[in-house]
């Protein structure tokens, strides 16, 4: 019999709210990154100025190992876990991790990236794990999904992507197994969830996707991405945001941040969302959930 699921008493003492748009890319700075960050009350999100320019990853580690007791609600744009339900490991045949920390272990121990990156990891792999593209045979025996993101794909929700799936523009695997290595270096400073409970003070991380705040916003399938002060604004009033401050560029990575943090905020107290229906015991503990997903 599958477990019901995990009943998570919803947290209601967060006042800072911060959405990360993140990047797996190689190298040690990127452009990619955006961190935007929010307070309670009506004000618009604003971005976080990176310590060198441009952030690293580990610049953004760093400033979370910072904010360790702060009563701050993180969101982070990659999946926390590889699937595992549906067949039982995350990496068949090679490693025997049944748990999402002994992955993110497995994966830092076995990546030689730079900046916690992760592409070494996927290339070494390619063709047994990960597709990279036709050399590696046919795409389809590579998609396999996490129960949430197959409920998520299901209900309308749009296309999420598997971690499998390591090419093309929409492709989620590098920033994933990068974000990994991260959550690794994080532990135990700041609970996860929801392989960790939702706490009741400090700071948590969750997942997310700026695709579901964009919905919120009213921004339609194919037209999510916001590139413009008033597209912005007005994305920002439909969740209940004053008007942001302007910025001298409005790209997709920080505009996608302070949209996401403000629906964050808008969201952060919803009971179906701390403990959504189809997320059983066996899914919060392998393969982790997507806030906003219900």
């Amino acid at each position: 019999m599958t477990a019901p699921p995990r009943r998570t008493l919803t947290p209601r003492h967060f006042t800072r709210f911060a959405a990360i748009d993140w990047s797996g890319a190689k190298g040690l700075r990127h452009p990619g990154i955006a961190l935007a960050i929010c307070e309670s009350g009506p004000e618009a999100p604003v971005l976080v100025e990176p310590p060198r320019g441009v952030w690293s990853r580990t610049d953004i580690l760093h400033w979370l190992h910072e904010r360790a007791e702060d009563p701050l609600l993180v969101g982070f744009d990659f999946s926390f876990s590889a699937p595992f339900v549906e067949r039982g490991a995350y990496l068949p045949g090679e490693t025997d991790a049944t748990d999402p920390r002994a992955l993110w272990a497995y994966v830092d121990r076995h990546s030689t990236d730079a900046d916690l990156g992760a592409a070494s990891f996927l290339e070494a792999r390619r063709g047994r794990h990960f597709y990279l593209g036709a050399a590696d045979g046919v795409k389809a025996h590579f998609l396999h999904y996490r129960r949430c993101e197959a409920h998520f794909n299901a209900n309308g929700g749009g296309k999420a992507s598997t971690v499998y799936d390591a090419i093309g523009a929409a492709q989620v695997a590098k920033a994933s197994f990068a974000g990994m290595r991260l959550l690794h270096h994080l532990d135990p400073a700041i609970p996860v969830w929801p392989f960790d409970p939702a706490p009741q003070h400090g700071p948590c991380v969750v997942e997310i996707y700026t695709t579901i705040a964009a919905r919120a916003a009213g921004l339609r399938k194919g037209l999510s991405k916001v590139r413009d002060a008033a597209a912005l604004d007005s994305a920002l009033a439909a969740i209940g945001s004053a008007p942001h401050l302007p910025m001298p560029r409005y790209t997709d990575h920080a505009t996608d941040a302070i949209l996401t943090a403000a629906w964050l905020r808008a969201n952060a107290t919803r009971d179906d969302l701390w403990n959504p229906p189809a997320m059983t015991r066996t899914i919060a503990r392998t393969e982790g959930w997507t806030f906003g997903v219900s």
